[in-house]
């Protein structure tokens, strides 16, 4: 994974500020490969209860994340109860390793 341990726990609080401390982040994506170079940050953020203005935090994540990677492009994906599952959540799940 190419992020650092310092960027992981960085991730790790901004989740648990934005969606509760009850939420799990799992990272997906190119992030995962470790010879492939740049590339945005792509976040799974699963909670098992449902939530208001899940965008709304998204993007707050998404923001805070990005000032704390010094502008990377991070991706935020929501899976909650009451939220439309797509085949990105599928690969997520299946792929994605948990922080």
């Amino acid at each position: 994974m190419r992020l650092t341990p310092i960027q992981q726990q960085q991730i790790r609080q901004a989740v648990h500020e934005v969606f509760g401390p009850r939420a799990l982040v799992r990272v997906f994506g190119s992030r995962l490969k470790g010879d492939v170079r740049g590339g945005d940050l792509d976040l799974l953020i699963a909670i098992d209860e449902p939530i208001d203005h899940p965008a709304r935090l998204a993007a707050a994540l998404s923001a805070r994340v990005s000032r704390a990677m010094d502008g990377r492009r991070v991706d935020v994906l929501v899976s909650a109860p009451g939220l439309r599952r797509l085949p990105i959540h599928d690969v997520a799940d299946r792929e994605g390793v948990p922080l």
